[in-house]
């Protein structure tokens, strides 16, 4: 039997996730993917703002009253975020998801920046009780989000099933958060494309992966343009209002975890970005807000001998960085 190529799409987490899985056999390959669709609902469930039950609801609603102790999975994934805290000089910042309760992009109206500064005196990871795998969040109201992990997360668990299954020839694509377990059957690089926060109708150019992870921050998900002016839904925790100064990053990684981290940490520092992505030697292509795209060496490298950064039709990739 060939290896055939076995795909399957399915809907969690806010977007349109993909699997890819080439395999000689059909049944060992949709018993993987199963078994990732049912762990992308266990870890959502888990981690979701939205359901009362979650563990992330739970924590929230111990705010201001009761110190909480958590489970191994969870006290791993504060314990990233505690260190990407500080490594971001306090800008990558799960507790910051409160802001929303001020920002209504849908609306497309501005905050009184009154009401900003009130939601922002309860920000601050920095205040948070976290040792032992007990959690204590000091004030009502507080609250965390792991909107800015989870899914990547998520991508590296799927990955994870894959590989304990034997299935390296495939590739996992979560609403543009992806991870490439191995190459192709016939040995070839996937090729992926990077999406462009301009023209969603198009990428950027495409990419060959083997192995590894891609993650891309970006205002080009949501955002409000009034008077002319560009306002991400990506927020500064310390001022409370959107980041400038990159459109989007995109970052290469070996995880998915570190690939997201790593973007949406150099899109809170702006103009710094560029210099963070330096510094912790990471493959990248970004956006500047004048519209300039600037890379990484390897990735330029690679880049000029796919597509010398020309936009590339969607059509012309395995997968599209923010489909």
């Amino acid at each position: 039997m060939s290896n055939s190529l076995h795909s399957a799409t399915f809907g969690a987490m806010g977007g349109r996730n993909e699997v890819q899985v080439f395999c000689e056999d059909k049944s060992r390959a949709e018993d993987a993917i199963q078994k990732i669709v049912l762990e992308v609902a266990r870890i959502e469930n888990k981690y979701s703002r939205y359901q009362p039950e979650s563990v992330l609801s739970q924590i929230n609603a111990s705010a201001g009253k009761t110190e909480i102790e958590v489970d191994e999975e969870t006290a791993a994934l504060l314990d990233y975020a505690d260190v990407c805290y500080r490594q971001s000089k306090r800008l990558f910042d799960i507790s910051s998801g409160v802001l929303r309760k001020v920002w209504r992009f849908r609306e497309g109206v501005l905050p009184e920046q009154k009401d900003v500064e009130k939601v922002l005196q309860l920000v601050d990871w920095g205040k948070i009780v976290w040792q032992n795998r007990k959690l204590r969040l000091p004030e009502e109201g507080m609250e965390l989000d792991l909107g800015g992990i989870a899914k990547e997360y998520a991508v590296d668990r799927a990955a994870g099933i894959l590989l304990e299954n034997g299935l390296r020839h495939s590739l996992v694509n979560f609403a543009g958060d992806l991870r490439v377990c191995g190459p192709r059957a016939n040995g070839t690089s996937w090729m992926v494309g990077i999406a462009n926060p301009n023209e969603s109708a198009s990428a950027l150019g495409a990419l060959p992966m083997m192995k590894g992870a891609m993650a891309t921050s970006g205002d080009y998900e949501r955002r409000i343009e009034i008077d002319g002016k560009r306002y991400s839904h990506i927020l500064n925790p310390r001022t409370g209002w959107p980041v400038s100064g990159l459109q989007s990053v995109t970052v290469f990684a070996p995880s998915c975890l570190v690939a997201g981290s790593m973007s949406t940490t150099a899109m809170l520092l702006g103009q710094r970005g560029e210099n963070y992505l330096k510094e912790v030697g990471a493959e990248y292509i970004l956006i500047t807000s004048e519209g300039e795209t600037r890379t990484s060496r390897e990735v330029r490298r690679l880049y000029e001998k796919v597509n010398s950064l020309n936009k590339v039709s969607r059509g012309h990739t395995d997968v599209a960085s923010n489909s």
